[in-house]
């Protein structure tokens, strides 16, 4: 069964080169992205979407009074729908995107509920650099976790730690435990972050 996922977190905490990654993993397997932003956003260009380090790729230009469901059925053979800035889509384009997951079974990734579950759940775990912009190491490894978790519908548990990775094993049980349930259990979007990018950058 399809689902809407929603990722948000502070300006520089690699949601949109996340988004592109995850386009990447759908399409080396094969499948077919419809890749869209609000036309507000033109500050890469019209239909860029470019994150900070680098990642860019072309995207369909929604404009505030575009059916996205409808227009959606130009695209047939979509496997999945990624929406970067979705904070600046109208409230009705949301439910749109939500009728696409709920009516055509087609999975829509917002460019993260496990960064806000171990923010409130543990909130010892340090997600984020001193600057409170880039993600820390365990930030990152939370952000891994929930694309795996999702492309592969498959607990990141089963992962083993590597020596490389310096996360000690209880902390990766949280974050994997944060990115699982984040991709499997179902979550309420916060009305405020349908229609106003606050909390979003």
């Amino acid at each position: 069964m399809a689902k809407l996922y929603f990722k948000y977190g502070a300006m520089g905490s690699s949601k949109t080169a996340n988004a592109l990654i995850t386009k990447f993993n759908y399409e080396e397997r094969g499948m077919r992205v419809w890749l869209i932003k609000p036309s507000i956003d033109d500050r890469d260009g019209a239909d860029i979407i470019r994150s900070r380090i680098g990642l860019e790729q072309r995207a369909q230009i929604i404009t505030p009074e575009m059916d996205i469901f409808e227009e959606f059925k130009s695209h047939v053979s979509t496997h999945a729908v990624i929406a970067d800035e979705c904070q600046f889509f109208t409230s009705a384009q949301i439910d749109q995107l939500r009728r696409i997951v709920d009516e055509l079974d087609i999975p829509v990734v917002y460019a993260g509920l496990a960064f806000r579950d171990v923010y409130t759940k543990s909130s010892e775990v340090e997600l984020y650099n001193s600057d409170m912009s880039h993600p820390s190491y365990k930030g990152s490894y939370l952000a891994a976790a929930t694309l795996f978790a999702h492309i592969f519908d498959t607990d990141p548990a089963i992962i083993p730690l590597s020596e490389e990775v310096t996360v000690s094993a209880a902390t990766a049980d949280i974050l994997n435990d944060a990115a699982w349930r984040a991709v499997r259990e179902p979550h309420d979007i916060p009305e405020e972050y349908k229609t106003t990018s606050s909390g979003i950058e």
